[in-house]
């Protein structure tokens, strides 16, 4: 409701600002430039009129502008905006002396064709434009320092939070996580997702085939990839592995074998499948859901479960393009998938009886008389 109230306000304002705009500038074209700054950042405010009437409006961000004063910030904003704009308006009301202010009068009449003319109002109606345009700036500004607050907060700040909370030596700026995948125990694999400085480093993700370990066995195939990533050095500040005591125990071994010290620890869950703390050998740590912690974690577990989920997909569907099930007579593309989702791979299919195989959505007798005799030719 508190919402709906605002908006409703902020609609009537911006209906007085237009019509203040409209009552003071006759058939005038302006720009409107003022601008808001806060520590090392500014913003700064465009409002187009054109014709009396305000027909659009820009903000621009500027960052790194501590040392420097109001004039010479606004003074290279006119040069770099309308150096890049085609349209240059008659006049241009402005808040603030800027630095060059006859040079650029003088070069933007000359880039028009006609006299442009640079205001500093100090009173009356375009001042009060001014004042309109200047707190539009102030309110973006302070919306602008709160999202980065935010984005702040919930990258480096999260990572300040973990350094703490598990007693890290130095900040995480590389998190490294793993998980394992696989559906019912077929083609099991793992994934690596990399975390630096808080956000997603996409080009250093990777994925594993398992190689050495036979079946589902989701502790024996991390600590394969794991030993398969460690032998290309360039070690992660931390660790994070998507599951609980059992995969860190059979992890720490691999880095005991190769006398690797990174820190090392689990992404556990609640009995309801959703993230619910982090887990060492030695220690356990539920976390505080409404915490920017919480939310890193998670957007962590969730990322390396994605991950392997959806490499898991892609392998299963390459899977379901070429098969020995392609060679037999009568068995077309909805056969085949209805075949390998029923018996789940090629070889329980070639072990189906007759009439098991008759159970499969689309079959009927001649094709899986076909499949049934295409396995047991030679037997």
């Amino acid at each position: 409701e508190a919402a709906i109230y605002r908006d409703k306000i902020k609609s009537l304002e911006d209906m007085m600002e237009k019509q203040k705009i409209d009552a003071s500038t006759s058939d005038l074209n302006q720009d409107v430039i003022a601008m808001a700054r806060a520590h090392d950042e500014a913003c700064v405010q465009v409002f187009f009129v054109r014709n009396g009437k305000i027909v659009g409006r820009e903000h621009f961000i500027l960052e790194g502008v501590m040392d420097s004063t109001r004039e010479s910030i606004l003074g290279s904003f006119v040069k770099q905006f309308y150096m890049e704009q085609e349209y240059v308006p008659k006049e241009i009301i402005i808040e603030d002396e800027i630095e060059d202010s006859f040079i650029l009068s003088e070069w933007l009449s000359s880039k028009k064709g006609q006299k442009v003319i640079i205001r500093v109002p100090q009173k009356g109606e375009k001042k009060s434009l001014i004042e309109m345009v200047r707190k539009n700036a102030i309110e973006y500004l302070a919306k602008f320092s709160d999202m980065n607050k935010r984005k702040y907060e919930k990258s480096i700040g999260a990572l300040e939070e973990l350094k703490q909370i598990l007693n890290l030596d130095n900040i995480p700026n590389r998190i490294e996580s793993f998980d394992i995948s696989n559906i019912q125990g077929v083609d099991s694999i793992g994934s690596m997702v990399v975390f630096t400085n808080g956000k997603k480093d996409k080009k250093e993700y990777r994925r594993y085939k398992i190689k050495t370990v036979i079946g589902p066995n989701d502790y024996d195939s991390m600590a394969e990839i794991v030993e398969r990533r460690l032998k290309y050095g360039d070690f992660p500040d931390l660790m994070l592995l998507d599951g609980g005591k059992g995969q860190v125990s059979s992890v720490k071994k691999i880095l005991d074998k190769y006398n690797v010290e990174i820190p090392l620890w689990g992404m556990y869950k609640d009995d309801k499948h959703r993230t619910k703390g982090l887990i060492s050998q030695e220690k356990e740590i539920e976390l505080d859901k409404t915490s920017n912690l919480y939310r890193f974690v998670a957007s962590i577990q969730e990322e390396v479960h994605n991950y392997a989920i959806s490499y898991h997909r892609s392998l299963r569907n390459k899977s379901l393009t070429k098969s020995e099930l392609d060679d037999i007579q009568g068995i077309g593309e909805k056969r085949k998938k209805s075949l390998l989702n029923h018996f789940k791979d090629i070889e329980a299919i070639k072990k189906a009886t007759f009439e098991e195989l008759l159970e499969v959505e689309g079959m009927n007798k001649s094709s899986s008389e076909s499949v049934y005799k295409y396995f047991r030719k030679g037997k």
